[in-house]
């Protein structure tokens, strides 16, 4: 077993021995070591469905912006969200964020369950009702701007079989290799090991010489050394969005 291996067994070995299952009537809780924004556990509910089985939030996700002020009526944020959850094959319905599953397909769809409510959870922290550009658009239309081809939203199947989604992916050109790109609203201990995870699972099915990058949402707080340092460590660039221009000339390359 190679290093990066030892690491990704390490990380699920810490997933499997810090998830905890509490059996409510006909649900099972599962409370997950994920944080959400305000540093609780991320919870999610399964129960025997049609064959297979369902696995929801609960509603708790949407109905907590909703309560923090956040509206997602608009079209525009709607479209967001939904690209958001169709990229891990997540469904919402009435207001929870659901997936169905077989009994074969249940740790790789209760992963992307997982995925997704983190990413709502990213995408829209510390939104205001009055802001109508998120983080992510932000980087996409800077990337525009500087005339950086991308694709948006590309999803890598990992060495583990599990899936993980990369905001965009700059394409290999004749002087710089492929670079792929995750932009982190709200950098943190959480969100940087979600991140250096992906990067290792997915390190044997990209090209030997891709290079990942981190674009850190710095405009309302500093970010932490230990986020940074952390995604150094593994060879992942991280990028504070105040010194975006630094990188500009090599994303453009």
């Amino acid at each position: 077993m190679n290093e990066i291996e030892k690491l990704v067994e390490g990380y699920w070995r810490w997933l499997r021995d810090k998830t905890a299952i509490r059996h409510i009537n006909n649900w099972a809780e599962i409370t997950t070591p994920y944080l959400d924004r305000h540093n609780d556990y991320i919870q999610i509910y399964a129960r025997k469905h049609e064959g297979g089985y369902l696995l929801t939030d609960g509603g708790e996700t949407l109905l907590d912006l909703s309560h923090s002020g956040f509206s997602l009526e608009s079209p525009k944020r709607q479209a967001i969200l939904k690209s958001v959850l169709n990229g891990f094959g997540i469904e919402e319905s009435d207001h929870q964020l659901c997936v169905h599953t077989s009994a074969d397909n249940f740790a790789l769809r209760k992963h992307n369950l997982i995925q997704g409510i983190l990413s709502v959870h990213d995408m829209f922290y510390l939104a205001s009702p009055t802001v109508e550009a998120l983080f992510f658009e932000d980087v996409a239309a800077w990337l525009d701007l500087s005339e950086i081809r991308f694709t948006p939203s590309v999803k890598f199947t990992g060495k583990t079989g599990f899936d993980h989604m990369f905001d965009f992916v700059i394409p290999k050109s004749r002087i710089e290799p492929e670079r792929i790109i995750r932009a982190i609203n709200n950098p943190n201990r959480n969100t940087a090991q979600n991140l250096i995870m992906a990067c290792l699972d997915t390190r044997e099915v990209r090209p030997e010489n891709s290079v990942s990058y981190a674009f850190l949402n710095d405009n309302e707080r500093a970010i932490s050394s230990t986020v940074t340092d952390a995604l150094k460590n593994y060879q992942i660039m991280p990028v504070l969005w105040s010194r975006r221009e630094e990188i500009r000339e090599k994303l453009a390359a």
